[in-house]
């Protein structure tokens, strides 16, 4: 059967995309990590896909500074120039074929691609009539519970702020560790003290120890409830540490693809695993590795590097499609800060949080809040 061109025309094409920018300031000031990294005003893009079935999807993605990982925020709005514009006229509801081809025009820097790929599964919703939860594998129970990150400050500071936050209901905490070794023992033995049976920790050094310091830390607290989450740099120190401690590892910074998850799966490597939406390309490659850690048993923090309203709405479609058992936590990030982007997208209650029911993403962003675009392209 010879094959036509009107055989191969889609059902829907991408007519334009635009880009906005907008500054994310925190309700703390400030949001502290390991080696003195620190960010005040988060700044974050978001990207509206618009087609001619006259449907726009929306994404947003927000780098943790230029320090963080090799991202950052303004490297989004200069590879979506470079991208953009090649993207029109494609389907966006044929997401593996759609990210397959932003791969091949646009080498590398996954989180450039992410907020446009969240879109297309925004799109891909709202024409199916469906939450993205749903086409992204079932909603798994009501809602889920919520880890809070505790940004870095004193022990005594961090053990106010996590016992302030278990009063608003969490029982997952995220301390920022990655410091001086003996301050960060202090910093863990203090949180741990104010924390009840059922409550999790997690030292989250963010790559900041060395290896002996690592070692010095994990000894220091072998007697300590907690979880080691990414103690050094590169996956090999991690995973010798990992193999000269008891307690259950994460691994976080090192995680960008589905050959370190089958690695580190080999080596026994990890316990968890967290994964960043951004860092990933988007929700298509992150649920691609979020059904292989089911596959293969590695429990899953489900996150992004950080956002406001459209991300805290992706990471919950993706998290709720997570089975109970392999979601280890996750995360809200639109509590963090002090600026609503967008109506519809969900907020914690007691700790816990639930997806939208409503189709796609279930966002509708305040225009007046982004303002004008600062990019467009298409018709």
């Amino acid at each position: 059967m010879q094959i036509t061109a009107e055989r191969l025309e889609v059902s829907m094409r991408i007519t334009r995309i635009l880009a906005y920018q907008v500054d994310l300031p925190l309700h703390e000031g400030s949001y502290k990590w390991s080696d003195g990294k620190q960010v005040i005003v988060f700044d974050s893009t978001v990207v509206g896909v618009e087609t001619d079935a006259g449907i726009t999807g929306w994404g947003e993605v927000c780098p943790l500074g230029p320090a963080y990982l090799p991202a950052y925020a303004a490297g989004v709005r200069a590879g979506l120039k470079e991208l953009a514009l090649q993207l029109i006229g494609y389907d966006p509801t044929e997401l593996t074929k759609l990210d397959r081809q932003m791969d091949a025009l646009l080498k590398g820097h996954p989180y450039v691609k992410s907020a446009i790929d969240m879109a297309c599964w925004d799109i891909l919703g709202q024409t199916a009539g469906l939450p993205v939860c749903t086409l992204l594998g079932g909603r798994y129970g009501e809602d889920f519970g919520l880890y809070r990150a505790i940004s870095q400050e004193s022990p005594e500071a961090m053990a106010r702020s996590a016992a302030g936050y278990r009063s608003q209901g969490y029982r997952r905490f995220q301390l920022k560790v990655g410091g001086d070794p003996d301050t960060d023992i202090e910093r863990i033995r203090a949180v741990r003290s104010i924390l009840q049976p059922g409550d999790r920790l997690i030292a989250d050094a963010n790559t900041g120890w060395t290896q002996h310091e690592a070692m010095r830390v994990v000894r220091a607290v072998r007697d300590i409830d907690v979880y080691i989450e990414q103690p050094c740099l590169t996956y090999e120190e991690c995973l010798s540490v990992r193999r000269r401690t008891d307690h259950p590892f994460v691994l976080d910074e090192v995680i960008d693809g589905i050959d370190v998850l089958a690695r580190g799966k080999a080596d026994m490597a990890m316990d968890v695993v967290n994964l960043k939406i951004s860092k990933f390309g988007g929700l298509t490659k992150t649920r691609q590795a979020r059904d292989l850690c089911v596959s293969l048993g590695i429990a899953m923090t489900i996150e992004d590097s950080w956002g406001g309203d459209i991300v805290t709405a992706a990471i919950a479609h993706l998290a709720h499609s997570t089975p109970g058992e392999f979601l280890f936590t996750t995360t809200d990030f639109n509590s963090y800060v002090t600026k609503t982007i967008a109506d519809g997208a969900p907020h914690r209650v007691n700790g816990r949080m639930a997806a939208s029911t409503k189709p796609g993403l279930g966002v509708r962003p305040r225009m007046e809040v982004l303002g004008q675009p600062v990019l467009a392209v298409g018709a």
